[in-house]
């Protein structure tokens, strides 16, 4: 009896994107897959030998999350023929209202192991190789090596340039999307693959050449943070997979041929790279969403990871040589405040129910919306954002301090403590506030409330909603 290979990883090193994978092959069809497939392949430019093309197929996709699940569904229904899966996460309820492969009966189980139930349900016929792993520089070449196309449905910059770096190491074209509140994006990347240093010609881009630098730390905003309406982050994996099956059905994928001596002019065989812009208007009754495309130049001949003279290597990433976290200067949760300019959310309830604390401003730095469920009684509420901007200004046009402070803290010298969600916007608002000299040079106190409205529910009020 032969042995079921069915969700076994391939070995490194094999072919897994042959000329067979990437043109088709000559076997037929099977009934089953006549069947599914029909309605796809009678859709002009697709036929049998698109479709042939998307069975020999293997896609990876990175993230299981809001973009992954849509993603997945469709690369899975067109009949791609090996789908793997990254995401090292577990399933939870507030995941479910966008990631629609996961459901309530799986909250608590590997996302990869939950979205790959959903897809079997859906269509049995694929490979569905599980990795349920958070991708790093260490096994990422070991990962992407055995696929044909990478698709980003990731949600964070470091990944996202770790995935561009090594699609361009490894020749792999990459389908990336991103999706924070009420828009999102979309762009087809190092497609088809072009070595190193080959900058003559338009060739397309990677992910660096498009964003040369990351976002600043302080628009590095999860979806927990910041929220996320679903129906844009499903509009986003929808087309990410569109874009890969018309990648893997027309050989998009396979790079250009070779100059002859002869020839004049490169080969241009790729479309002018655009990003795909969505925006979902969710205050507005008319013209709830737009779609903006934006033309995007070709691959730059100074960019570290494709251009001319790169030292990006294999071994350097596996190495940590870029350190993609640095790069990206994520925020991370160690305090950059000194300890006594810092409180408990425990030992902040204690003191106020003792009464020592009956002359204070509360200044709560979440968004209006985080607010609205819940606060500690008696504070105010300046989101985080508003907060910079009424710094930038002062700092800019002059003016005082207490601008920044709501009419309803009045014109008070009493101590100011500051909460946020997780204790991260708090310690930088704090220190934003002695810098314009609120804390009249270290005789007022400002303090922040560690771990914010987080420890607050797990210190003090267990029945605080914390979202």
């Amino acid at each position: 009896m032969e042995e079921d290979t069915r969700d076994r990883p391939i070995p490194s090193g094999t072919a897994a994107s042959t000329p067979a994978a990437q043109n088709g092959c000559s076997r037929q069809l099977t009934d089953d897959e006549v069947d599914r497939y029909s309605r796809q392949m009678i859709v002009p430019g697709m036929g049998k030998e698109g479709q042939l093309r998307l069975i020999n197929s293997r896609v990876l996709i990175i993230g299981a999350g809001g973009l992954g699940c849509p993603a997945a569904q469709y690369i899975a229904g067109a009949g791609i023929g090996t789908v793997g899966i990254v995401d090292g996460d577990v399933v939870e309820t507030s995941n479910l209202h966008r990631q629609v492969g996961h459901a309530t009966s799986r909250i608590g189980m590997k996302k990869v192991e939950s979205l790959i139930t959903h897809l079997r349900g859906l269509n049995p016929l694929p490979s569905y190789i599980p990795y349920p792993t958070h991708l790093t520089p260490q096994n990422a070449a070991e990962i992407i090596s055995q696929y044909d196309l990478i698709m980003d449905c990731t949600d964070n910059p470091a990944t996202r340039y770790l995935i561009s770096d090594m699609c361009v190491l490894l020749g792999k074209p990459l389908v990336s999307a991103a999706s924070i509140q009420k828009s999102g994006q979309l762009i087809v990347l190092n497609c088809p693959p072009t070595p190193q240093g080959l900058v003559d010609g338009n060739y397309a881009p990677c992910y660096r050449c498009c964003f040369r630098k990351p976002p600043p730390p302080s628009s590095m905003v999860s979806c927990g943070e910041a929220g996320i309406m679903g129906p844009v982050v499903g509009m986003m994996g929808v087309a990410q997979a569109g874009e890969a099956i018309k990648i893997l059905a027309s050989a998009l994928h396979i790079p250009p041929r070779p100059l002859a001596d002869d020839d004049a002019t490169p080969e241009r065989n790729l479309r002018q790279p655009t990003l795909l812009i969505y925006t979902y208007d969710l205050e507005s009754a008319v013209g709830p969403y737009s779609f903006r495309a934006l033309r995007m130049g070709g691959r730059r001949r100074n960019c570290f990871a494709c251009g001319e003279g790169s030292t990006l290597t294999l071994e350097g990433v596996q190495a940590g040589s870029p350190n993609y976290e640095q790069f990206c200067s994520m925020p991370t949760s160690r305090a950059s405040l000194p300890q006594e300019e810092r409180i408990t959310a425990a030992a902040y309830h204690a003191a106020k129910e003792r009464g020592e604390l009956s002359e204070h401003i509360l200044l709560d730095t979440r968004e209006k919306e985080h607010f609205s469920f819940g606060s500690i009684e008696g504070a105010v509420n300046v989101p985080f954002g508003k907060v910079l901007m009424k710094a930038a200004a002062i700092m800019r046009d002059g003016g005082s301090g207490r601008d920044i402070l709501p009419v309803e803290a009045g014109d008070r010298d009493a101590p100011i403590f500051v909460v946020c969600r997780t204790g991260l916007d708090s310690q930088e608002t704090v220190e934003k506030l002695k810098e314009l000299g609120l804390d009249d040079g270290g005789k007022r106190k400002i303090v922040d409330i560690a771990g914010g409205m987080r420890a607050w529910k797990q210190d003090v009020d267990p029945s605080f909603p914390f979202i």
